[in-house]
């Protein structure tokens, strides 16, 4: 029996504590007065003092679990669920036996710790890691002179701190000391205080700030075994770490390391675990590695290794872990690995090995076959067909092999793989049904095999056997499931995707039992009926659905019964009709209804029900029915960061509650027919990155306010409206636009001299420009890659993964006036410009050369003149070119792509030169040019086809005015003619 006063302690810690998923339901007195027996309380068996107290949660940590997975959200929701928060109660001070105490990976956020922990002297083992304390680190700590284990590691965001660590100095009993993430900058002298612990065994100071220290060390470090100075951000490994001999274990991964791992690291001859990865190493992997006997586990992945991996990787056969995954190290796996009994766990992903998987597996087979758990090889470059040598790994647990050139049949061997929980396939070229080989497969989990050349029937008996199937990821594939109505599997997944299968006509009714599932995506499956009432009573509680590109059709609203709480649900391109549906304020992050039928207006889906704000961050309804005005109740989603309303029949302009989005990153309303002035509501819209309102009836000048506001705009399109007046200077002072098209407005003056200042149109940019979402809980993804509908070659193309590269300036089909601004030259960045049927007059700039980034070039129908400048000839990655019908003339330059365009390039002018038929040299003879190309008259008057019209005018009336005027003349002359006409006949 617990003592009593310790039970009234207990009572009042658990009072100040907050306890949402009710843990201590225990701690109850009423129920059971033993505290002895209480969850989390250990007590002495013979004197009934409580001697620990675990009140601590299990994290989930992803960088502690290899494997890749979707469901990261729902493990932190659960933990989130689980965790205490709170206050500590300082009667926990009463319990003045207690030598081990564990409050980790709780949220205690904004408290600091408590300094009465100081008074706990009989402990031994106190670890308050990763409990969201913060502040300073309490000195009063340091009077705990028993502990042997203590772990203070906080966020690296949100880190504690310390002065000095001078508190530690009286703990030498200490073996265990954990102050990862701590800033430790003014503390200079912590390297003294911590090797002055006599039985420090153990030191972990990962993502600490730290002062520079990189002297040799006369500090000896006696008795430690273990040194973690993970993330540090040091751009060396410190000096003073060769000196300690006896090390077992070295972390120095996730640092800036650069160049080679210095020799002073063979040393440590000791070492059973080397950990260097996520740094800049750039050299080979030096030789000395290899003859570390005691090595077990050697990490250096995700550097810049080259060279091949040596022959002597063989001499480590005390290896049980090896990871050499994502460097730049090629060639293949040498023959010595088959020494390497030992090995449990190989990792070369990611490089560059072109090896046949057969003979990989071939050279790990003899000894590492029945011990090996976890081979990953996957973006390595392998070839080749697997053998039924896969089969002798009877004990491996997971297998990735994704994104390699593997192709052939999987042999039925796999079936031997009787331990086997995770199977990639993912990305290759294999063939045949697979299920024929993975159907005994009954303690796998987790099954990828996407994006290969797998086809056939898969039926019931395929699948039986797969008791333990959770995730389930098939999709690019050719399959057709054919199971009966009835169908009951027996696994219960939580992820599937079997998108591109068979699935249809009718809607899977054997989904009906999966009702642990989070994630289904059938995109493209052939599904042609409506969905069932029970598919949204069934998953209620999911939070991914992807049903889109089928043919489902009917109304979402007479099958709802209640608004849809799907967190991302994406239902595009079917047959959906009727009203749009309701959806829930709290669950929805992502809708995509586009390319359905969905009419009338969208008043009821905007503004009602909506008794508090909704958390939707993406909202699609584009290429729909929807008519009608916009209505006026945006403030109700103000976390909206992309909208797409394109394609409609929306009349009327945008309402002005649409300025309240203040989060709004990507708007889309392109052809609909939207009327009135530029809308006045983007200025307070300041986050847009794009903006499309083109083909619509908009009208008026574009505001000169929009070079103030809109300042993180990379996409503007306003084409196909009636917009005039001149095209606005501010418009230059848009640092960040890609794209402008102004395409097919009335828009008259010059162009502005100033787009040489649009600067992001001369630097390189990343392929993807990402609207990103600010609710930290949404899942799949938080950012999304937004697209655009662009005219960049003569028609409409969808960009959204080389959005970030496209630089653009479309002004075609306006009433511009003037020349081509020269300094527009200035942006060899931009890759299409067309300025076409303009009213634009003068020379092409001669400096049109220096756009050495231009595919597209498009001046015409303009009233252009002069010659094509030579230095066109120097863009060389010009695929489009239209100089037609302007006043141009002379010879075409020559270049290794002007003569390869079409003729119908340069019709309409006065050129001459390949690829037009006109030969200059006869067009000189005729046309008198001189050595500039121009005519001999300062004006350009041809006089030789002068002269010779003139001629010709007094030689025809010299010979016809008699014949006018004199009768006698007119018939003499006629009967000539009769008489040579006569003679002619008698000839024939």
């Amino acid at each position: 029996m617990c003592i009593p006063s310790e039970r009234e302690a207990l009572l009042k810690v658990k009072h100040h504590l907050i306890n949402p998923s009710n843990r201590l339901s225990s701690w109850n007195a009423s129920l059971n007065s033993n505290c002895c027996q209480w969850v989390g309380v250990v007590c002495n068996n013979q004197t009934g003092h409580v001697v620990e107290l675990h009140l601590h949660t299990s994290p989930f940590n992803p960088n502690e679990y290899w494997r890749p997975s979707w469901d990261i959200l729902g493990h932190q929701e659960a933990y989130m669920r689980t965790q205490f928060g709170g206050e500590i109660n300082p009667h926990l001070a009463d319990l003045k036996h207690l030598n081990y105490l564990n409050l980790s990976g709780n949220d205690f956020r904004g408290m600091s710790i408590p300094s009465f922990i100081g008074i706990m002297t009989s402990l031994t083992h106190l670890d308050l890691s990763n409990a969201r304390f913060i502040g300073k680190i309490p000195s009063q700590l340091g009077n705990l002179t028993n502990l042997l284990y203590l772990d203070l590691e906080s966020d690296y965001f949100d880190p504690l701190f310390a002065e000095s660590v001078d508190w530690l100095s009286n703990m030498s009993k200490l073996e265990y000391l954990d102050l990862g993430g701590a800033n430790l900058s003014k503390s200079f002298h912590w390297l003294q205080i911590l090797q002055a612990l006599p039985s420090l065994r153990d030191l972990r100071l990962s993502e600490c700030t730290l002062p520079n220290y990189n002297q040799p060390s006369l500090l000896n470090f006696s008795s430690l075994l273990t040194l973690d100075m993970s993330s540090v951000h040091y751009p060396f490994v410190p000096k003073w770490i060769f000196g300690l001999r006896k090390l077992v274990s070295l972390e120095l991964w996730g640092n800036e390391i650069q160049g080679s791992i210095p020799d002073g690291i063979r040393n440590l001859t000791l070492l059973e675990n080397l950990k260097l990865s996520s740094n800049s190493f750039s050299s080979s992997i030096p030789d000395w590695l290899y003859g570390f006997h005691h090595l077990m586990f050697l990490d250096l992945s995700s550097n810049n290794f080259h060279g091949i991996i040596s022959d002597a990787l063989g001499n480590l056969t005390s290896l049980v872990g090896l990871d050499l995954s994502d460097n730049q190290l090629e060639g293949a796996i040498p023959t010595s690995l088959s020494n390497l009994c030992n090995l449990k766990d190989i990792h070369f992903s990611s490089l560059k090995l072109n090896q046949q998987v057969s003979e990989i597996l071939e050279i790990l087979a003899p000894c590492i076959s029945h011990g090996l758990s976890t081979l990953g090889a996957q973006s390595s470059q392998l070839s080749g067909n697997l053998t039924d040598q896969v089969g002798v790994f009877k004990n491996i647990d997971a297998l990735q092999l994704s994104n390699n050139l593997i192709g052939g049949t999987l042999p039925r061997s796999f079936g031997k793989l009787s331990s086997i929980t995770y199977l990639d396939l993912s990305g290759n070229q294999l063939r045949g049904n697979p299920f024929e080989s993975l159907k005994s497969l009954s303690k796998l989990s987790y099954l990828e095999i996407s994006d290969n050349h797998f086809q056939g029937v898969v039926k019931e008996g395929n699948l039986v056997n797969l008791k333990s199937l959770k995730e389930f990821i098939a999709s690019g594939n050719k399959f057709y499931l054919k199971v009966g109505p009835n169908w009951l599997p027996t696994f219960q997944l939580t992820y599937l995707d079997m998108s591109g299968w068979q699935l249809g006509p009718t809607f899977p009714s054997w989904l009906q039992s999966q009702y642990n599932l989070d994630y289904l995506k059938l995109f493209k499956t052939e599904i042609s009926n409506s969905i069932p009432t029970w598919f949204f009573e069934v998953f209620s509680q999911i939070r991914y659905v992807n049903l889109s590109h089928n043919h489902i059709h009917g109304e979402l609203r007479t099958t709802l019964k209640k608004p849809i709480s799907i967190s991302t649900f994406d239902l595009s391109t079917n047959h959906l009709s009727g009203k749009l549906p309701y959806i829930s304020n709290d669950d929805v992050y992502w809708l995509d209804l586009s390319r359905n039928s969905f009419s009338e207006s969208m008043d009821d889906f905007l503004c009602k029900n909506q008794y508090k704000p909704m958390q939707l961050e993406f909202l699609y309804l584009a290429s729909n029915n929807l008519s009608g005005e916009i209505p006026d109740c945006w403030m109700n989603w103000p976390f909206l960061v992309d909208v797409n309303l394109e394609s409609n029949h929306f009349i009327g302009n945008l309402p002005p509650s649409m300025s309240s989005l203040a989060l709004l990153q990507s708007l889309k309303i392109r052809d609909n027919s939207l009327s009135g002035i530029f809308p006045t509501i983007f200025k307070k819209t300041d986050k847009l990155l794009l903006l499309d309102l083109g083909e619509n009836n908009l009208s008026g000048t574009i505001p000169t306010w929009i070079g103030e506001k809109l300042q993180d705009l990379k996409i503007l399109s306003l084409r196909s409206n009636n917009f005039s007046g001149h095209i606005p200077n501010e418009i230059c002072h848009k640092g960040l636009l890609q794209v402008l098209d102004l395409a097919q407005n009335n828009l008259f003056g010059n162009i502005p001299s100033c787009f040489n200042k649009l600067s992001s149109m001369n630097l390189g940019t990343s392929p993807l420009i990402n609207s990103a979402a600010p609710n930290i809980t949404y899942y799949p993804m938080q950012s999304v890659s937004v697209s655009v509908l662009l005219w960049l070659k003569g028609r409409g193309d969808e960009y959204r993964n080389f959005l970030g590269l496209v630089t653009s300036i479309d002004l075609s089909s306006n009433k511009l006036l003037g020349e081509i601004p020269r300094g527009l030259t200035d942006l060899n960045g931009l890759n299409f410009l067309n300025l076409s049927h303009n009213q634009l007059i003068g020379h092409i700039p001669p400096s049109i050369g220096n756009m050495g980034s231009l595919q597209v070039i498009d001046f015409s129908r303009n009233q252009l003149s002069g010659e094509i400048p030579s230095s066109i000839s120097n863009l060389t990655f010009l695929s489009m070119l239209n100089l037609s019908y302007n006043h141009l003339k002379g010879k075409i330059p020559t270049g290794t792509q002007l003569q390869t365009f079409d003729a119908s390039t340069f019709i309409g002018n006065n050129l001459c030169g390949p690829p037009l038929p006109v030969n200059c040299s006869s067009n000189e003879k005729n046309h008198t040019y001189n050595h500039n190309g121009k005519g001999s008259d300062k004006h350009g008057v041809n006089w030789f086809f002068v002269s010779m019209t003139l001629g010709f005018v007094v030689g025809f009336w010299i010979v016809i005015a008699p014949l006018f005027i004199s009768r006698s003349w007119r018939y003499a002359y006629f009967n000539f003619l009769d008489d040579v006409w006569f003679k002619l006949q008698s000839l024939g």
